[in-house]
């Protein structure tokens, strides 16, 4: 393939959840990999407050929505050769749907450079996602795309309550969550009509486990997964919402490397060129999957998956873009691998989300498939208590990590409702619980997430109360050598 002499970026839109920020890290990147070929780069970005748009990333940069109109405009103006579409985010992708189905990019002679644009309506409309995944035997959820109010009300009919509403096209989650009825639905299906003109209607898989691989393919047909990831919480909470453990804990080693290959036939099968993400359910009491969904864009878990193993995702990802395979080009981290080669990590890392709840009033304090969280941290340590412990202490919210903090009066029964429906403050309700006398086994029966990770927080609990009490026999000369060196 000809390398392409400018090129066009999409980036990462403007301030808001779901948008900006987490896609800043992926437009840089790619930036820097198209300037380091020589390339040059024009870039559409509203936001200065992004690293992309600052002084000598791109060569040119233009202030101004991410939508078909002024995009349509720049091209005219710059006539690229090539245009990136997988960088932005959501926003990026819904562009780029809507320029080539207004055949604008084949108007100017404009190359969509990695994943084709139909690969990418493949994984975005709900109906041909599910055809494309039962042509190759992979699994989805029991599912109808629908259009109207009437369609959604008769799908559920046949599905069967509880079901999820999912809006296609949609950034963040937006416009999708859980009904248990008919009134649920019509109230839920109205708002995600007014995100999209096509929902999905499909059978709920609360409880079962969430999980996501990030898989990079080369045009040759070379395919990796760089990093997989677990969510503490099981199904029904957006990745982005959840804290999320990578590489996972709790599965086996026939349920890695059965998700792992399914991941890997499903990406050849789809054609996309360069980073996607893919996420599954996984029934926690048995080997049964469904396939949720497929990003074929950099993700906001891509970002995550880069700094957690070394591997950088986008980078790469913009490479292979140009044309290159896997097996030409070296990790530009470590400097000595190569970009063929899946990252092994001797280490765990754990992602918190942030949330400002607290400063609007009135808010729905619930977290499910929609995202409200503000940010992110990561922390690595040795073990999952480590991480965790270092993860809460970063968000900066006041809190000395899972124990230690200032105890608030809790009812049971306030207490049980912060178990069972998912927000901010679940993961210090858990240590509450525990003071309250609860064991693993009835905070797992009220929440559903996995007893590795709740057993896990129990042992930091019972620590906390050795060292309490050391401490409260003869002050801090009384802790011990050995429980110091556990504590640590």
């Amino acid at each position: 393939m000809e390398k392409p002499q400018k090129v066009l970026i999409l980036g990462s839109g403007a301030l808001k959840i779901g948008e900006a920020g987490e896609f800043d890290y992926s437009g840089s990147q790619a930036l820097k990999a198209l300037k380091e070929e020589g390339i040059r780069t024009i870039l559409i970005n509203p936001n200065i407050a992004t690293v992309q748009t600052s002084d000598d990333i791109a060569d040119d940069v233009y202030f101004l929505p991410v939508t078909p109109y002024f995009v349509e405009e720049v091209i005219k103006k710059e006539q690229p050769d090539g245009i990136l579409v997988a960088f932005g985010g959501q926003t990026a992708l819904n562009c780029a749907v809507a320029l080539y189905r207004a055949g604008v990019f084949e108007k100017y002679n404009v190359r969509v450079l990695g994943t084709p644009v139909q690969s990418i309506i493949d994984t975005e409309d709900r109906d041909i996602f599910k055809e494309k995944l039962d042509q190759i035997g992979v699994l989805t959820a029991r599912s109808e795309a629908v259009t109207t109010m009437e369609d959604a009300l008769a799908a559920a009919e046949r599905i069967g309550f509880p079901i999820i509403v999912r809006a296609a096209f949609a950034l963040g989650g937006l416009g999708s969550g859980f009904a248990n009825n008919m009134d649920e639905l019509r109230t839920l299906a109205q708002k995600s009509f007014s995100t999209s003109d096509q929902i999905l209607v499909e059978e709920s898989l609360k409880g079962w486990k969430e999980v996501e691989y990030e898989v990079v393919r080369d045009q040759f047909d070379n395919c990796i997964t760089v990093c997989n990831m677990e969510n503490f919480d099981p199904i029904g909470i957006h990745t982005g919402e959840s804290i999320v453990v990578a590489p996972s804990q709790t599965l086996s080693n026939r349920e890695y490397h059965k998700l792992r290959s399914i991941g890997i036939k499903t990406i050849r099968h789809l054609g996309i060129v360069g980073e996607c993400n893919i996420q599954y359910a996984l029934d926690p009491h048995s080997e049964e999957y469904r396939v949720i969904e497929v990003n074929a864009r950099l993700s906001r878990s891509s970002a995550l998956a880069s700094k957690a193993t070394g591997y950088p995702l986008a980078f790469v990802a913009a490479k292979l873009s140009l044309g290159y395979s896997l097996a030409e080009l070296k990790n530009s981290v470590t400097q000595t691998t190569s970009a063929f080669f899946e990252p092994s990590l001797d280490y765990l890392v754990v992602k918190l989300p942030r949330w400002d709840l607290s400063k609007f009033s009135g808010v729905q304090r619930q977290i499910g498939s929609a995202m409200k969280s503000v940010g992110e941290v990561m922390a690595i340590g040795k073990t999952f208590e480590e991480a965790v412990q270092k993860g809460l202490r970063m968000l900066d919210t006041g809190r000395r990590g899972f124990v230690a903090n200032k105890p608030e009066p809790i009812d049971l029964a306030d207490l049980d409702r912060l178990l069972s429906e998912p927000n901010e403050e679940r993961i210090f309700a858990i240590n509450e619980a525990f003071q309250a006398g609860y064991d693993v086994e009835r905070v797992y029966e009220l929440t559903r997430i996995d007893r590795w990770f709740l057993q896990r927080l129990y042992g930091i609990y019972q620590l906390s109360l050795q060292l309490g009490e050391k401490r409260h026999e003869g002050g801090l000369d009384a802790l011990d050598t050995d429980l110091l060196r556990q504590a640590l």
